[in-house]
């Protein structure tokens, strides 16, 4: 059984390897689902009820999970709730904070020391200030250590974002943007010193190994690789933190989030797949070694019928210190708590 399991992998992968449309076999359908769903986690305070949600990431303890959630709704402008909430992880809330900063949390990453980075992605301009094109460095506590970006200014220049999606710090303190959650955004994926001063960028709107349409996630590995979900080109790219490209792999879905645990597995959300984009691949979560790119266990979406949403399940993902995951979902405007069989 093994043998045969190991040669249906190696297939999926030389046709994920083949390109988008290559072939329908698909790795979901040998890889098992060692997860339950648990539907309701996270009380919100006050019968406040959830919004849209993708930025979740989990505290150094492993014992709390971090959620931004989008103020009951799909966007936080106007609201007086705090969108960035810390719960541990039977779902009860600790703290939160943010209320009237961010208008869109979208990408999140937690440093060992606890330092909180949300990407507030889709901008706003009211008057007298405008809303998100920002990254914001945030303490446990809510206070602000650093912006990068203009708030409520687009741009494609070394100190302004279009929508930035998602935000990672490198174990030598290196800051990675992926910048531009649209297609037609700016596409590409920035570096900046630990003090956020600009150090590079690549990327451009494209197919081609190194191009991007609409970079949504960013993951690390233990060596240091950089992965980014290029979601538009329903790939995941791998590289140096100097921007080379190594690697180009498909058979993880159409990526709207990535998480790489400390053992270099790799969960990989796909809540777009359908008739319409990526036919072929079924929406669900997506594990799997992060050194082979083999796909060990797939989680199916529970939407019944992907091709009539835009967008179902989970878009982020975390895990505990106990191996449960966290799906973050804009859709069904949920968080899902997944425990293991």
């Amino acid at each position: 059984m093994q043998d045969a399991r190991r040669i249906i992998l190696l297939a999926v992968l030389a046709l994920a390897a083949a390109g988008p449309g290559a072939g329908t076999l698909q790795a979901q359908l040998t890889a098992p689902n060692p997860y339950m769903a648990m539907d309701g986690w996270g009380q919100l305070p006050d019968g406040r009820s959830w919004g849209a949600t993708s930025a979740v990431y989990p505290a150094p303890d492993g014992e709390h999970i971090w959620v931004g959630e989008r103020c009951g709704a799909n966007l936080c402008v106007e609201s007086d709730v705090d969108p960035i909430l810390l719960f541990d992880t039977e779902g009860n809330l600790v703290r939160s904070f943010g209320s009237g900063m961010i208008a869109w949390p979208h990408g999140m990453f937690v440093e060992d020391d606890g330092s909180v980075w949300v990407a507030d992605a889709v901008g706003y301009a009211p008057v007298p200030e405008g809303w998100g094109h920002v990254i914001y460095k945030f303490s446990p506590e809510g206070e602000v250590l650093m912006t990068l970006g203009e708030k409520g200014v687009a741009g494609d220049g070394p100190n302004h974002f279009n929508k930035p999606s998602d935000i990672l710090v490198a174990p030598d303190g290196s800051i990675f943007v992926a910048d531009g959650h649209d297609a037609g955004g700016n596409n590409r994926i920035i570096k900046f010193a630990p003090d956020g001063t600009f150090l590079m960028e690549w990327g451009r709107m494209g197919t081609a190994n190194g191009e991007f349409r609409d970079p949504h996630a960013l993951a690390m590995d233990s060596q240091g690789r950089l992965f980014v979900g290029d979601r538009g080109n329903s790939r995941v790219q791998i590289f140096d933190q100097e921007g080379n490209h190594i690697e180009t792999w498909y058979q993880f879905g159409r990526p709207s989030g990535l998480f790489i645990d400390e053992n270099d597995v790799l969960y990989s959300t796909d809540s777009e797949s359908n008739a319409r984009r990526n036919k072929g691949w079924l929406r669900g979560i997506y594990i799997g070694d992060a050194a082979s790119g083999w796909v060990t266990a797939f989680i199916p979406d529970p939407e019944p019928n992907p091709d009539a949403s835009g967008t179902s399940g989970a878009e982020g993902i975390a895990i505990d210190a106990h191996g449960n995951l966290y799906g973050a979902e804009v859709g069904p405007r949920q968080m899902r708590k997944y425990i293991r069989r």
